[in-house]
């Protein structure tokens, strides 16, 4: 049905409608990373609600697929659509709005963090956004994976995850209604978008807490060679323990594609704050650590990210319906340059056996710890080679996931959004 051109799309829709004949289609679909782009038969720029509740009508009435772009960052292709349509939140639903006598920002669902840390920081704010500015407020292994996945941050030692700060969102749901989720206002859907992702609406607008925040700080890379690695450790395991909420850790253990390390390097400085986030920044596939442990290390060949963060546990877990769990992460990010199958699977099965390495020197630790962050993986994106999401969303959701079935049959009966960790509706 590639070949075959979509239905006219109604005529009061307001944004822009994208074809494959039109000129801008290519770059309508193009996404961060090349493997995740794929062939949509539509893509609807929309300016609103309303337009959000048209092409959702539009791709129902049409039985076309539903994929949601914040900015396209996901590179297992959660925001792409093989002949569907796609509702792209960023070229209009993009802006961030301060008030800071309510210290709240209101944010649109297709934002970049970097706006958001620009507008807030004039006003001496900020509030808890990812470790990259690149990645849209909504983004990336589901368009909502980075706020409505979870969302950790620089400043989540000091206020949680990005959840814990979400006062209000505007979901736009399957039936084309547009509502708010609050802890006042539709308190169960409200439930479930911090951490269910999309699988409940397409959310347009955040109202996200802000907190005084100086305009410089202190941060930077470090670079050591492979021989300081078990001082690294130690100096780590020591810290951690004792470490203060304004301080935090990203660690990265690389090697280059000719084996070479980089050169011992220090790359710290006062900053201001809003470049924080745009430090760093393929295939990611996710793993916890439950020990800081260094024997497998010197087995891995790519890029490992591991992340260290305290204060996540901010809020009881059946409060919202992100899985909570005091274990340190890594993502193993393997990147590459040729757009082709075969080096996607060679990807995967690198980061595959990377994950084994990990996780067999961790032998305590249960199932669902050996997940890790959810939104680090992308088995959690369902694609046409990967139909295992459904059965693996209930050991993500863990003891959440019977409440997030009934919230389902509610708002999506129909399970119109199942593009991440898709969550059957209760029967």
């Amino acid at each position: 049905m590639a070949n075959v051109p979509a239905p006219a799309f109604p005529d009061n829709f307001k944004g822009d409608i994208i074809t494959p004949t039109h000129p801008e289609y290519r770059a309508a679909i193009a996404r961060w990373a090349v493997n995740a782009e794929r062939n949509a038969k539509v893509v609807a720029f929309v300016k609103d609600e309303e337009d959000v509740s048209i092409a959702l009508k539009y791709a129902q009435a049409n039985q076309l697929p539903i994929a949601i772009r914040g900015g396209g960052h996901n590179p297992a292709g959660a925001s792409s659509s093989d002949d569907g349509l796609i509702i792209d939140l960023s070229r209009y639903l993009n802006g961030a709005k301060v008030d800071p006598d309510a210290r709240l920002v209101r944010i649109g669902g297709g934002a970049l963090w970097e706006v958001v840390d620009k507008e807030a920081i004039v006003h001496g704010l900020a509030t808890v956004a990812g470790t990259v500015n690149h990645v849209r407020i909504s983004d990336s292994f589901c368009s909502f994976r980075l706020l409505l996945g979870g969302g950790y941050g620089w400043l989540s030692s000091s206020f949680g995850l990005v959840i814990d700060n979400l006062v209000q969102a505007t979901i736009v749901t399957a039936d084309g209604s547009t509502l708010t989720a609050s802890e006042n206002q539709n308190p169960d859907l409200f439930f479930a978008i911090r951490g269910g992702g999309c699988n409940f609406g397409v959310a347009t607008e955040f109202i996200l807490k802000l907190y005084p925040q100086q305009p410089t700080v202190y941060s930077g890379m470090l670079v050591f060679s492979p021989s300081s690695l078990e001082k690294l450790v130690t100096a780590t395991k020591d810290w951690w323990p004792t470490a203060g909420d304004k301080e935090g850790m990203l660690q990265f253990a690389t090697v280059g594609p000719d084996g070479a390390v980089s050169p011992v390097a220090d790359f710290t400085r006062e900053m201001p704050y809003e470049e924080l986030n745009a430090i760093q920044g393929v295939f990611m596939k996710g793993v916890a650590q439950k020990v800081l442990i260094t024997h497998p290390l010197p087995k891995l060949s790519r890029r490992l990210w591991s992340v260290r963060r305290k204060n996540y546990q901010r809020c009881p877990s059946n409060t919202t319906a992100f899985r909570r769990d005091p274990t340190p992460s890594i993502l193993i990010s393997v990147m590459w340059a040729e757009d082709v199958p075969e080096k996607t699977d060679m990807a995967r099965a690198v980061a595959y056996d990377l994950v084994n390495i990990l996780k067999g020197g961790q032998p305590e630790m249960t199932n669902d710890q050996s997940l890790g962050y959810s939104n680090y993986d992308p088995e959690g994106v369902v694609t046409s080679g990967n139909k295992n999401s459904p059965k693996k969303a209930q050991l993500v959701f863990g003891p959440n996931y019977p409440r997030l079935q009934q919230i389902k049959k509610k708002y999506d009966p129909g399970n119109i959004f199942n593009k991440w960790f898709p969550i059957e509706p209760a029967v």
